[in-house]
């Protein structure tokens, strides 16, 4: 079995006082207590997950940020 490393993208945001981080290439999602070990379980989760299905690439994801109008 050949291995294989590959770049993605970990999208981190914090709710409820856990560090959620999402994957958007593949979909994956995991959290943790700290920055770091959210990554880290997100990369577990994803390596897990890419054991079971066959990497199908999309191309890096495109991050940007934009304003929206919020009433308060």
């Amino acid at each position: 079995m050949t291995t294989q490393t590959t770049a993605l993208t970990a999208v981190i945001y914090k709710d409820a006082g856990w560090f959620v981080a999402e994957c958007p290439e593949i979909g994956t999602v995991s959290q943790g207590e700290t920055l770091e070990k959210s990554v880290e379980n997100l990369k577990e989760a994803t390596e897990l997950y890419l054991q079971e299905t066959k990497l199908q690439p999309r191309g890096r994801a495109i991050i940007t940020t934009f304003e929206a109008v919020v009433n308060a």
